[in-house]
């Protein structure tokens, strides 16, 4: 089944935000933020900005009628500062004007007096000073110190990892009015629709159900709006409360990329320890997480990070710690992967150093390390279906591997001036929010008079394709045409208490909810039908839009059997409520069985450098993944090629660059880079591993949304072999991203013996000293 928005998406018929009609006399809103990335505020004058024609307001701390706080998980955070400033950008007012262009021209005749204070943007030097956002936190297993004892060999490195720009076509933005009786209702670019409702009622002094909030669709999120859509939202919000007046805000790019939170940068030290045989004995890190200037949602991304610091192998002995740093940046938040990407890179440049030492291929470590059915993950869960060794194979042997080294090994011999490299990604990837309360899902599903049916969920559609399996599932349960299906848009008075569309359980969460509503639908249906064809309930099957009685086909129509049972008064509407069972997770242990399942897969990334101009290219990449029983492929295997050139782009080009004060320098698409087509793998092969699927996924469909982000991973790697290919006295470290630049220095880092290139006349390659 297609996409069922894709159309709409192309003819640019899909609403969102900014294409929502707006009420007479709307008024329009820009946020004044903080010059400086940390100080006091001395003076505020509004006075020149409030003369201007056409300012209707200035919203500041001060309106608040309920508390000045949008922290989620730990009350940290502001709407509005009100003495301290913490990072360039931070919200000081919202100024509301009859249009966006004389809101923003207020907004440079404000005069802010600060009291300047040191910047920090090192999670290292926070953590020097002990400027950390919440306490750190430690997973173990085995006794690490006795284990270094029984090592062959042993390993201490360090690997750096950026952050990333989520870069979503859709800017924040948000659109509030009054209602009845002193309620609001908000439109919102939302992944968390009951964070932006709990969120506003607080500010705004209300009980939550005078607010409603409503999504009809994003423009892209990656993470970016599962927390930080609520500070905008709640400020029109609560602009439109005090005012009586609908307010709006659509953040312009610069204004967005500089006051919203990125994937968290990290830095980690690593100790790694191998047997003779290569069998990782013992692995301990310390990670210092990039947090910004307020918790948001790094409680729970450093969390993620520990769950995944050992990637897809068995480790018997580990001690694995995160500190969350508090620097004067923007407040880091969710990105696609959730703090999984940062730990497995930094065990994946554990292996990659001990290989360097050990001179032989990561690969060789990698392979013999998996984890294994029966096995332990540090935090306590028995694997069980572990896909990565099938995944692993069928990739060696169906792309050749063999083959794929030999042509590497003689492209190398045979060029100095461009070297390829390979690398191999494994992936393992754990599926449900790791805050066990949070995996729970509604779904109100109503069967009209004429037979169509409408579904609210609380599953947010940004372009991953949710709202088209949730009516896949319904289909198939209903056993009707997926035309009388619609999904409506995701509505807190309809669906409320939701968890956002996150952490890659938006299918399986919202699927499952539709899936128990459309069985009880489906029963009473079936119940109606047998009363009037005098017979036993399981006489009677409703397949393909008629009424099967004994396996035979009957003439009585879906619609006649609806219309039947509205006539009988019989519910067609259900609402369905589904929990994930089995998990749980202890963190006064650190132990528990925190996910439902975990999806693999292997990549293999082959790159080409040139090694004159320090630029590259990918040749290719070719992935297995484990998808189970995929229920849409189209949609499926689209999500992995974004995921991975997500990845890539995270792992080669997208640097993000600040000024000594905090303020971004990288704040548009001249000063920051993305994948673009030149960018991307000239191919790309994905193949499905073939199993039985996962028992608790929806329809044995496993999820897809973030794992195949860590296939990106590869890209470094594999730029990194073609680099020592050519530099082979140098070992380049693991600082990402692998820019061009950083690959151009790595490639004269030290004196060659092979030194310059030099190419003759009829175009061949010699070598020259330098």
């Amino acid at each position: 089944m297609k996409n069922v928005d894709s159309i709409n998406h192309v003819t640019g018929k899909s609403v969102y935000l900014d294409d929502i009609p707006v009420q007479k006399g709307t008024l329009h809103a820009v946020v004044f933020g903080s010059p400086v990335g940390h100080g006091k505020i001395k003076s505020v004058d509004y006075a020149e900005a409030k003369k201007l024609p056409g300012i209707a307001a200035i919203i500041t701390h001060e309106d608040i009628t309920g508390d000045n706080q949008i922290g989620g998980i730990i009350e940290d955070e502001p709407l509005f500062a009100e003495e301290e400033l913490h990072f360039y950008g931070q919200p000081i007012a919202l100024i509301v004007a009859k249009d966006a262009f004389t809101a923003r021209k207020a907004k440079t005749l404000i005069k802010v007096d600060v009291e300047e204070y040191d910047v920090v943007t090192d999670p290292r030097e926070a953590f020097k000073r002990g400027d950390l956002l919440f306490p750190s936190r430690s997973f173990q297993m085995g006794i690490v110190e006795e284990a270094w004892k029984t090592c062959e060999y042993i390993f201490e490195g360090r690997a750096d990892i950026g952050g990333q720009e989520h870069l979503y076509i859709e800017t924040q933005g948000s659109y509030a009015y009054p209602t009845d009786n002193g309620s609001i209702k908000i439109h919102s670019s939302t992944q968390g629709p009951t964070a932006v409702q709990k969120t506003a009622a607080r500010v705004l002094g209300l009980p939550m159900h005078r607010i409603e909030v409503d999504v009809a669709r994003l423009g892209g999120a990656f993470g970016g709006k599962e927390d930080q859509a609520s500070g905008f939202a709640t400020m029109v919000a609560l602009a439109a409360y005090v005012m009586k007046k609908p307010v709006k805000i659509t953040l312009d790019r610069p204004d967005d990329m500089q006051m919203t939170g990125k994937r968290h940068p990290y830095s980690a030290d690593y100790k790694i320890g191998l047997s003779k045989d290569l069998k990782i004995v013992a692995y301990q890190t310390t990670l210092y997480q990039n947090g910004g200037a307020a918790s948001d949602l790094s409680p729970a991304i450093m969390e993620r990070t520990l769950f995944h610091s050992t990637n897809s192998y068995y480790v018997p002995n580990t001690f694995v710690t995160v500190h969350s740093c508090k620097t004067n940046l923007p407040p880091n938040t969710a990105f696609r992967g959730f703090g999984a990407p940062q730990g497995v890179f930094t065990i994946e440049s554990a292996i990659a150093q001990a290989a360097d030492e050990l001179n032989i291929p990561a690969y060789k470590i990698q392979e013999i390390n998996f984890i294994r059915d029966g096995q332990e993950f540090q935090y306590g869960q028995i694997a069980e279906n572990v896909n990565n060794k099938a995944t692993y194979d069928q990739a060696i042997k169906q792309y050749n591997f063999d083959q794929i080294q030999k042509e590497t090994t003689d492209f190398n011999k045979k060029h100095v001036d461009k070297k390829r490299g390979v690398s191999i990604m494994p992936v393992c990837f754990g599926i449900s929010f790791t805050k066990t309360p949070m995996n729970q899902a509604r779904s109100l599903v109503h069967i009209y008079q004429d037979g169509s049916v409408g579904i609210s969920t609380g599953a947010i559609e940004m372009g991953q394709g949710v709202n088209t399996k949730i009516i896949q599932v319904a289909a198939g349960i209903l056993s009707i045409s997926t035309d009388k299906i619609k999904v409506e848009s995701t509505n807190t008075t309809r669906v409320a208490n939701t968890s956002p569309t996150a952490a890659s359980t938006g299918a399986d969460l919202n699927g499952h909810a539709t899936r128990l509503a459309c069985e009880v639908l489906i029963n009473r249906l079936r119940h109606s039908a047998a009363e009037s064809l005098k017979c036993k309930d399981e006489e009677v099957e409703i397949k393909d839009e008629y009424v099967y009685l004994n396996g035979e086909k009957t003439k009585v129509h879906w619609n006649e059997v609806v219309e039947a049972a509205f006539l009988k008064r019989v519910c067609l509407t259900e609402n369905g409520h589904y929990a994930t069972p089995k998990i749980n997770f202890d963190k006064t242990k650190e132990k528990g069985h925190p996910f439902a399942y975990h999806v693999y897969g292997t990549a293999i990334t082959q790159v080409t450098v040139d090694c004159v101009r320090g630029t590259y290219e990918f040749d290719k990449v070719q992935i297995v993944h484990d998808f189970g029983k995929s229920m849409n492929p189209t949609i499926d295997f689209g999500q992995v090629e974004g995921a991975l050139v997500q990845g890539m782009g995270w792992m080669t080009m997208e640097e993000l660059a600040f000024h000594p004060n905090g303020k971004l320098a990288s704040e548009s698409l001249s000063t920051y880079k993305v994948p673009d087509i030149y960018a991307v793998p000239k191919s790309v092969d994905i193949e499905a591993l073939e199993t039985e699927g996962a028992e608790i996924a929806i329809l044995k469909s496993k999820a897809v949304g973030e794992p195949p982000f860590l296939y990106g991973i590869g890209a470094f790697f594999a730029i990194r072999n073609a680099v020592k290919a050519f530099n082979s006295s140098h070992k380049p470290t693991f600082r990402a991203p692998y820019t061009h630049e950083k690959t151009l220095m790595d490639l004269y880092a030290t004196s060659l013996a092979k030194g310059a290139v030099k190419k003759s006349k009829d175009g061949s390659v010699s070598e020259a000293e330098v």
